[in-house]
């Protein structure tokens, strides 16, 4: 390819992310060289803090529990305030026996068997979120693979297919298929000439036959190879039986309109490629492993009211955040604040105009999670489907199957809605136990057993959770643009930090991520003052 047909990376770059957006795009820079995995490369050196300083956190979310390791472990005397009872924030799992009160106050009890649960918050980590992998390590927190891809769970469309849903693997492969007898027609055909040689229009001829499973005349029919891709009618036996069966693969158009494909590009995200890790036992043995290690530095059920600075250092006022109570003093010569700022602007809090902008300005995006328990493991014995996610567009979005206890004879649970926005007002304007019976109904569409086998469940609306209001801090580029800056800035004595000071929102990376930049620029400044 020469002279004007040659694209530049930063204009294929521009394409790619015109096309098929941000995420495209960062995984195409990525890919280039141009982005990066995590910046973690390790502890900070912290040193030499000034005899006797102290520092107050504020929030004993991950991002507040790893501070005050560091912070600790270079000398300063450390405090943490927290409005709930336990640590974890939104490192938060729901076992058997555990009740959570929504705003409204809806009620819930978990009545899930033991050892079953549901991560209402992060569920997952990606191999490269190298600092949540470190600390987790660190304090001996066991991983266990994370299944986000299976080519055998569910597709699904009500309005494609009478409303039938198709295994993962069929559409994959019906739809690489019918895209490489395209290009193949139009490489044969000359359409490329201009952008590639002969020799190039060969090798990609003979890539695209074994991508799309082609045939010797470049067509996607079915076949033995298209088969081994999107399974058979009768599969291969042993013995006496009937010859394998090749499947007919679904038609181009009715493919292209049933819009399912749209699921296929997500295990190819950057933030979802294999590996993916989750920790033994849920996500709260994170936080529980760092309670173990700062716990003694926290001060629960602290619901902070006022956050005022001076010259010489931070005051915050706090009450008891389960009963009425008088007001408490809490003063140190800094402050790390990994409050959201759904919860922080309810709070008056003395900074800059700038800083208030932004606390102000942040919009947080609403969520809802659906745990269900079943009597058996039906979507493995039945449907043999082991761990993974299937996607619908019905308004529960997708349904995540357990990646553990394969062929457990006992009960199990999955995920049976992970809404978002629009839908999870919808889900949340309903009491609990009716968004349990709206999940079970959009679920029934894919797994006709949920009806027979549901045992019991539990819902979490992010935007009702009474210390976040909302799932994650939604940036957008305008926003950033405008109010990032002073965000992320130190503020007189005060430091904000959590998932929403970084690049990888509603992701606990980016929480420590944030968390360990503003405490390095908060020591050097505490260290020269």
């Amino acid at each position: 390819m020469t002279g004007a047909s040659r694209l530049s990376r930063r204009n294929l770059l521009a394409m790619i992310g015109t096309t098929a957006g941000s995420a495209a795009m960062y995984h195409a820079m990525t890919t280039l060289g141009f982005a990066q995995e995590s910046p973690f490369r390790g502890e900070p050196r912290l040193s030499g803090a000034p005899k006797g300083s102290s520092v107050l956190i504020l929030g004993a979310g991950l991002a507040g529990m790893v501070a005050a390791l560091e912070l600790r472990k270079a000398g300063y005397k450390v405090q943490i305030l927290e409005y709930r009872e336990k640590a974890g924030g939104r490192c938060w799992t729901l076992r058997g026996g555990d009740t959570y009160t929504e705003l409204g106050g809806f009620k819930q009890e978990c009545r899930f068997d033991q050892g079953l649960y549901l991560n209402p918050g992060p569920w997952r980590i990606p191999y490269h979120h190298h600092a949540v992998l470190h600390y987790a390590a660190k304090l001996g927190v066991k991983m266990e693979p994370f299944t986000q891809v299976n080519h055998n769970a569910y597709v699904h469309s009500a309005k494609a297919f009478g409303g039938k849903p198709k295994r993962l693997r069929e559409v994959n492969s019906d739809f690489n298929g019918h895209v490489a007898e395209l290009l193949s027609k139009s490489t044969s055909q000359g359409a490329l000439d201009q952008s590639v040689t002969q020799e190039d229009r060969e090798k990609l001829l003979a890539a695209l036959k074994g991508w799309g499973a082609l045939d010797h005349d470049y067509r996607y029919v079915a076949g033995g190879e298209t088969s081994e891709r999107r399974g058979y009618a009768v599969d291969p036996g042993g013995g006496a039986v009937a010859p394998p069966k090749p499947s007919e693969p679904m038609a181009l158009q009715d493919l292209v309109r049933s819009t399912l494909w749209r699921h296929l590009s997500t295990g190819a995200l950057y933030e979802f490629q294999q590996s993916l890790f989750q920790p033994v036992g849920g996500m709260d043995m994170i936080a529980k492993a760092f309670e173990r290690d700062v716990g003694k530095l926290i001060t629960y059920n602290a619901k902070v009211t006022e956050i005022d600075q001076d010259a010489k250092g931070v005051t915050v006022r706090y009450v008891d955040a389960q009963k009425a109570g008088a007001v408490r003093t809490a003063r140190a010569d800094w402050c790390l604040c990994t409050l959201p700022f759904s919860i922080l602007s309810q709070v008056k809090t003395r900074v800059s105009s700038k800083m208030q902008g932004a606390i102000d300005a942040l919009p947080y995006t609403a969520s809802v999670k659906v745990g269900l328990q079943f009597k058996r493991r039906f979507w493995e014995q039945d449907d043999h489907i082991y761990g993974g996610i299937s996607y619908t567009d019905l308004p529960n979005t997708l349904i995540s199957y357990p990646s553990t206890d394969y062929f457990s004879k006992g009960k199990g649970v999955v995920l049976g809605a992970y809404s978002w926005e629009a839908w999870a007002y919808e889900f949340t304007s309903l009491p609990p136990a009716e968004r349990i019976k709206k999940a079970l109904e959009y679920g029934a569409q894919i797994h006709p057993q949920y009806l027979k086998e549901f045992d019991n469940g539990v819902a979490v609306g992010w935007h009702r959770v009474p210390w976040t209001l909302g799932c994650y801090g939604d940036w957008t580029d305008a926003l950033r643009k405008e109010h990032y800056d002073a965000a992320a800035a130190i503020d007189g004595r005060i430091a904000m930090a959590g998932e929403h000071i970084s690049y990888l929102p509603g992701w606990q990376e980016g929480a420590i991520l944030s968390e360990l930049d503003a405490i390095t620029r908060l020591h050097q400044r505490a260290v020269a003052s």
